[in-house]
């Protein structure tokens, strides 16, 4: 079975010894992650406790341990300073995995189908912003006299958002899967896409601002970059499945996850070689498994590295803001972040509007897309480094940017109280924002053995949505062939439920064979859910008066189901009419139930008033036979 326990104390020593080694500050490596374990375990969830959005506890203990607090303090008490391997570049690149990750859980969200029909809001709302924004704030910082190739990069870098703070600030508030939510999710996306024809095309600018041959070798990079995005798309539709088919065979946790990380970090440096960002890379693996039934497993294995890493990048975000500098022009600095803010937020707003959202939509997205986003610190470190840009405005321009993402969590709060007020009604949207509740099944079947099969199939027969889930491959395969939406999994692990949507089904049917397994898989659907109804199989009479005792609806003994059903045929074989053999049944039933200690409910009276109306057709023709 899977535990999320294990997998987060590995994570934990994964990481210290990755940040120990990489950066080679020894002790201070480990200071730091305490530091930001401790953040992890006590900060954040205080922030969480008084609904308060966990980025901005993160964003905080980062800025506690840059140069404004850990940094003065360690004039004074020397062994303070050990903090600084905050600032070294090794923890830089394991916070980057954070982003990383988190667009490889975003890929896993979709499918090509689901891109497809998300192509006007992604290709055409998204396309549209960048570009427009890009434009704007180039004429803007242009009139600043920055240079017009300086303001073409900071106008390329402050045009796109913040996937990284944007996305669990949404997840926070439970705003992803409203219509607002699916048209920021589509416009970062398309931010993302375009982070590699900007970075060569600042690349090319700062060649012609030099006078060197970057830029043709600026333009000869998207020759490699399309290489790289067919490799990845090729390769991973080849390979992929056959990789995770491999490692769940072997029925090892640690060779599931080892392939889950192998994914991540291969798609993510065959992204770099080829001149795109890690980002990218694992994003279009994840929407390659999306398209697998691994996808779910997936998702329980890397939430854990996501999670801590993205908090990890949060921190590194948060160290880099100086509170100094800001004091010593905070004028400058907060006129640009508000001036950022306001700009986007006015370019966003009509183009939602636009596209066919609601006014309340178009006001939540414009308002989390208005601040800037992470990669505007590489374009910008780029401009200053090729010094097309002057280096204090550089960095006053860096900070307001850390200003503006500090502030999503406000603008999100603040946006929700605006579009109630401008729409408190619900309104059609767009038709790319299609509800998922439409199609989300009502029955989950854990399990595709005999028993679960023939449940799944008087399910289809009677028009029920379910879905099957089982923990081995070659089964879940089975059932894909025959046209059954299944998922490889452990319905035994409560994150694994929640992934699969146990909030909104109206019933578990467990059909597994293993007593142990159907008793986990009761306690954990019955710990996140109270009200749904819980079928199990059970073993015998003990077994069932266990189930009953989780919190089991129905549990079914194999041993006397098998005798009813002999008896049942046998007394209809004698001659004895059907309906009273059914009540009988029945009767028989019941009386089982409550040895179990089940008394008879409201449901247990419309079915003896069903079995009344069966008895009463059987005995009526049994009146007219001859």
């Amino acid at each position: 079975m899977i535990s999320s326990t294990p997998d987060v104390a590995d994570l934990t020593t994964s990481v210290v010894q990755s940040a120990g080694h990489a950066a080679g500050a020894g002790d201070g490596a480990y200071l730091f992650i305490i530091m930001f374990l401790l953040a992890s375990a006590v900060i954040v969830p205080i922030f969480q406790r008084y609904k308060i959005s966990s980025v901005l506890g993160f964003l905080l203990v980062g800025v506690m341990m840059g140069p404004d607090v850990f940094g003065r303090i360690a004039a004074n008490v020397p062994w303070l300073d050990d903090f600084s391997v905050m600032q070294s570049h090794a923890v830089h690149q394991l916070a980057e995995l954070g982003v990383v990750f988190l667009l490889f859980s975003i890929g896993l969200e979709l499918t090509f189908e689901r891109l497809k029909s998300m192509r006007r809001l992604i290709f055409g709302l998204g396309g549209a912003q960048v570009i427009l924004s890009a434009v704007v704030l180039t004429c803007l910082f242009a009139a600043m006299k920055t240079g017009w190739i300086g303001a073409a990069m900071l106008g390329m870098a402050l045009a796109l958002s913040s996937t990284a703070v944007v996305i669990p600030v949404l997840a926070d508030r439970k705003a992803l899967r409203t219509s607002s939510g699916r048209s920021v999710f589509a416009i970062l996306l398309a931010q993302d896409l375009s982070v590699a024809p900007i970075l060569i095309t600042v690349t090319m600018l700062a060649g012609a601002a030099n006078g060197t041959s970057q830029g043709l070798e600026g333009l000869l990079a998207l020759i490699p970059a399309l290489i790289g995005m067919a490799i990845l798309v090729i390769g991973g539709r080849w390979l992929l499945r056959p990789l995770f088919n491999t490692a769940a065979v072997s029925n090892s946790r640690e060779l599931f996850m080892a392939a889950c990380l192998l994914v991540v970090v291969l798609s993510g440096q065959v992204a770099v070689m080829t001149g795109m960002s890690m980002a990218l890379g694992a994003f279009v693996a994840g929407v390659l498994l999306a398209e697998t039934e691994y996808r779910r497993e997936i998702e329980v294995m890397i939430d854990p590295f996501k999670g801590l890493l993205l908090g990890l990048f949060f921190v590194t975000v948060g160290a880099r803001l100086d509170v100094s500098v800001i004091l010593a022009s905070p004028g400058l600095v907060f006129g640009l972040a508000s001036a950022l803010i306001a700009i986007k937020a006015a370019l966003v707003y009509p183009l939602a509007r636009s596209f066919g959202l609601s006014p309340r939509s178009a006001v939540e997205t414009a308002a989390v897309l208005g601040p800037a986003g992470e990669f505007a610190f590489v374009i910008i470190d780029e401009a200053i480094g090729h010094k097309v840009l002057d280096s204090g405005f550089g960095q006053a321009v860096i900070l307001a940017a850390i200003l503006s993402m500090f502030s999503i969590p406000f603008l999100a709060a603040i946006a929700s109280r605006i579009g109630k007020q401008v729409q408190p009604q619900k309104t059609a949207e767009a038709p790319e924002v299609i509800s998922e509740g439409e199609t989300a099944a009502r029955v989950i079947v854990v399990g595709y053995g005999r028993v679960g099969a023939l449940v799944a199939d008087m399910l289809k027969e009677h028009k029920i949505p379910f879905t099957v889930v089982d923990f081995n491959p070659q089964v879940v395969q089975r059932a894909r062939t025959l046209g059954i939406e299944a998922w490889y999994g452990d319905a035994s692990v409560p994150d694994f439920l929640a992934r699969m949507g146990i909030e909104k089904v109206r019933g578990v049917v467990v059909t597994a064979s293993n007593p142990g397994f159907t008793d986990q898989c009761v306690k954990a659907i019955r710990s996140v859910r109270d009200d749904v109804h819980i079928i199990a199989r059970a073993r015998d009479a003990d077994h069932a008066q266990r189930l009953y005792q989780m919190g089991a609806t129905d549990a079914v003994p194999e041993t006397i189901e098998a005798s009813l059903q002999l008896a049942e045929n046998t007394l209809i074989d004698l001659g004895v009419p059907m309906g009273l053999v059914l009540a009988s049944v029945h009767e028989r039933r019941d009386v089982f139930r409550q040895m179990f200690g089940i008394r008879g409910g409201g449901g247990t009276s419309v079915l003896r008033a069903a079995q009344a109306r069966v008895t009463g057709k059987e005995d009526a023709v049994a009146e007219r036979a001859p």
